[in-house]
């Protein structure tokens, strides 16, 4: 078959779809297209083999074999169906976790940790992000422990930077899920599904032998499962403001008291500047546990040597700007502040370094998706920022605005350029790259947060900037919270309760009314009647279809780029970057697979189920 082409053939429903592909690996975008429009045609479709002409069956590296799935079924056996804020389940009493550690033999292990350990409301995770790179680049064996993951759980446990590897992950989770089973009784039942993460976390940074654990607290700080640590080497909190106040309360004041609650005995422990109300409860728990506390400010670009943060957005200079404090006392602690530090102003190399390399995915991350650039690239690009509470949504807003402006200058730059000398490969009968764009809000939150909080901070700071969006999408998690694992999907005979996206739905419409009392009152079957598919905000049943809709609009409009902002929940981003990127990896990962030797190669996919 001639080179460049790419051939399918299908069958009905349980036989092999045949697609043939020559040995170029630059061939491999353009296989993605028919698969992808395959893939996502219906979300119950399952591939569950693959194999080459040689009829020798490749794996897919990105679908777990079963038994990471049978770990994964029984980290989800410990996940509880109640709320949160409920604590009427033993496994709520915090020294229980200590029960747990007894029994993992995590004593003296947990002890002799060298560990930093950040709360905050938001910038928790970059900080963590900087902080874990930077000391990596200063040549430490460093532990990562983070949340929630966004595709996969081996996310949350980083080594050396790098996700922990899946037979290390499965050797060491039943190594910790076998004991505790067997040693569970009613006074000391199974831990919930964080704890028994935190706890695992320690065994691995344990058995691993870092240099350095540097913790994420999970919600609040002061019953957090990574507060076993009883002492640190330093604690950060980042900024503080208003999200899960079912659970830590409803002032500023109670919920810095909550994050508070890391601080140990005379553990050096930093913030940012915070609010008056937060920053006093910080100062009186400091003082009480004789804890020096120490204000960092943002980060002064110029010491950057002309790089850039590798977690973009103006509020990254104050996360990194904790980040460096941090670390300057962890080394200083452990006996390395001279190695790696002088008393200059300057930031040592390995600093900037890690500074400008670091990355984590959800935050400010901008993905132009695979599956449309045919002609061109842009022409359907996600903003993902895991966004979830009042202060972030303005902060989300700003950096969306600001992005995209940029992307607009880059675009009229290259336009008044001759098109040889672009370093972009324009394609199409265009002569420069398309600059008309619109912008498309993608939004999820959870049920617990107000809508009336988080949307109108949204608007009001991408406004500020001249940004509007043309329409909102409003659409359900495609992962359960029951469930962890690739195969954690709803069922397909779910009845889907769309009922909370109505609501979003509504609050968006009368916000741009200028509305606002009422929003979440209206009646559910008034609400479908009226906007459930309206010129502003539309409401899908499915992720999957959302996209498909946003996809076939960039077809229809080829000369447009679409800016999908998608924000409000961290677990839809993950949604989002997990469709984005499968057929990717999955057709990378079998191409690579492969000597090829210049020959057509031929894959079987056989599908079961509602295609």
């Amino acid at each position: 078959m001639p080179q460049n082409r790419v051939q399918e053939k299908s069958n009905r429903v349980g036989q092999p779809i045949r697609i043939s592909v020559s040995h170029s690996l630059s061939l491999y975008d353009k296989l993605l297209l028919p698969l992808h429009l395959w893939f996502e045609s219906d979300s119950h479709c399952q591939v569950i083999m693959a194999e080459d002409n040689d009829g020798i069956e490749s794996s897919k590296k990105n679908v777990k074999p079963s038994g990471y799935e049978e770990a994964l079924d029984a980290l989800s056996s410990l996940i509880t169906k109640r709320s949160r804020a409920d604590k009427s389940n033993k496994g709520d009493r915090f020294d229980l976790l200590f029960d747990y550690v007894k029994i993992l033999d995590l004593d003296d292990s947990i002890s002799q940790m060298k560990v930093i350990h950040v709360a905050g409301t938001k910038g928790k995770g970059s900080t963590c992000t900087f902080t874990e790179s930077i000391l990596r680049n200063c040549g430490f064996h460093t532990g990562l422990f983070t949340s929630p993951h966004l595709i996969d759980i081996r996310e949350r446990f980083r080594l050396d930077g790098v996700e922990i590897s899946e037979d290390k992950f499965l050797g060491y989770f039943w190594w910790c899920f076998d004991r505790l089973k067997e040693k569970s009784s009613e006074d000391v039942p199974m831990p919930t599904y964080f704890r028994f993460l935190a706890l695992l976390a320690f065994k691995i940074f344990a058995a691993e032998q870092v240099d350095v654990a540097i913790l994420e607290v999970g919600l609040g700080g002061k019953f957090d499962a990574t507060n076993l640590v009883q002492a640190p080497i330093a604690c950060g909190i980042s900024s503080l403001g208003y999200d899960h106040m079912e659970i830590l309360g409803y002032t500023l004041g109670a919920i810095a008291g909550e994050k508070a609650g890391i601080f140990k005995h005379r553990v050096p422990a930093f913030t940012v500047p915070q609010p008056e109300e937060a920053m006093g409860v910080l100062e009186k728990r400091a003082s009480e546990l004789d804890v020096p506390l120490q204000v960092v400010h943002p980060l002064d670009s110029s010491l950057l040597n002309d790089l850039q943060l590798g977690l973009h957005g103006e509020h990254q200079f104050l996360n990194a700007g904790l980040a460096v404090a941090l670390c300057r006392t962890w080394l200083q602690k452990t006996g390395h502040l001279e190695t790696y530090l002088d008393q200059s102003t300057s930031l040592p190399e390995q600093f900037v370094k890690g500074l400008a390399t670091a990355s984590l995915q959800g935050r400010a991350q901008i993905v132009a998706d695979p599956f449309v650039n045919v002609e061109g690239p842009g022409d359907l690009v996600f903003y993902l920022d895991g966004a979830h509470s009042p202060e972030s949504m303005e902060i989300c807003g700003k950096w969306f605005s600001l992005a995209i402006e940029e992307n607009i200058q880059q675009c009229d730059s290259l336009k008044k350029q001759p098109c040889e000398s672009s370093n972009i490969a324009l394609k199409g009968p265009n002569e420069f790259p398309r600059i008309d764009s619109t912008q498309i809000l993608l939004f999820n939150c959870m049920s617990v947060r107000d809508p009336q909080l988080l949307l109108p901070r949204l608007i009001r700071a991408c406004a500020n900037h001249g940004v509007y969006f043309k329409k909102a999408l409003f659409v359900p998690n495609q992962s359960v919270y029951n469930k962890v694992g690739s195969h954690a999907l709803p069922s397909s005979d779910q009845q889907i309760d769309l009922s909370w996206q109505l609501a979003l739905q509504r609050v968006w419409e009368n916000l741009l009314r200028g509305e606002k009392d009422s929003a979440l009152e209206e009646s559910k079957e008034d609400s479908e009647h009226k906007y459930r598919n309206s010129e502003t905000s539309s409401v899908f049943p499915s992720l999957p279809l959302a996209i498909k809709w946003l996809r076939d609009s960039v077809q229809q409009n080829r000369s447009v780029r679409f800016q999908v902002l998608v924000t409000g929940s961290l677990h839809l981003v993950g949604d989002v970057l997990r469709i984005v990127k499968r057929g990717r990896l999955w057709v990378r990962n079998v191409i690579e697979s492969r000597s090829l030797n210049g020959s057509p190669v031929w894959f079987r996919l056989f599908v079961f189920g509602g295609c």
